[in-house]
């Protein structure tokens, strides 16, 4: 008879939710994406940056990555929850760089747009941010996003992807050091820099 220290471990919630996902549980997708969403949204917000931001809501790329999460999860393989959430926030970086490719083609004139309405549900999105900030920091939600791109913004690129990984990603620095091409100490020190420069801009 086994014993209750033999019993075997709980499966995996999220890899039972991958499984039940990719036979077209709608519950199961929902939670799934649910878990993850904030962060995308965070995510999505910092990587479109003011080409896009400008003329395409968050919000609708946020939903078009889900819609093609969902219709892709039959072919996925899932290697944990790391690799699910790099592989979900990969589909996200990827619609992102079309949308910006789309827009830098199309020659319309930006003075007749109108801009881009903003999340509606701010404070989640500023959750999937909070390990940016300092637990002090008590701001609209709303005058915070708006600050935190343009800062973001005005860093240099190795700046921004090292935040994105780090504080959004959650990934380790040695995964951080393959992804960047760069030794385990350079992004150590290169998140600090990071970190240091958009502390700067948001104080100034």
């Amino acid at each position: 008879m086994t014993s209750q220290d033999e019993s075997p471990p709980e499966p995996d919630r999220t890899a039972a939710l991958v499984e039940r996902a990719g036979r077209g549980d709608r519950e199961a997708i929902e939670a799934l994406l649910l878990q993850h969403l904030a962060r995308l949204r965070a995510f999505v917000r910092l990587k479109m940056g003011p080409v896009v931001r400008g003329r395409e809501s968050s919000e609708d790329l946020v939903q078009s990555v889900c819609r093609e999460v969902l219709e892709g999860l039959d072919g996925f393989e899932y290697r944990g929850e790391a690799g699910f959430r790099q592989w979900l926030f990969r589909r996200a970086e990827h619609k992102v760089i079309d949308r910006g490719r789309f827009w830098r083609r199309d020659k319309r004139d930006a003075a007749r747009e109108v801009p881009a309405t903003p999340l509606g549900d701010e404070g989640e999105t500023l959750r999937g941010l909070e390990s940016l900030f300092t637990p002090s920091r008590d701001v609209a939600a709303h005058e915070e996003l708006g600050r935190l791109e343009r800062a973001f913004a005005e860093l240099p690129p190795d700046y921004q992807e090292v935040i994105l990984l780090a504080r959004v990603l959650e990934l380790g620095h040695e995964e951080i050091a393959e992804r960047m091409g760069r030794s385990v100490s350079s992004t150590w020190s290169l998140l600090s820099r990071a970190l240091a420069r958009l502390a700067s801009k948001l104080e100034d």
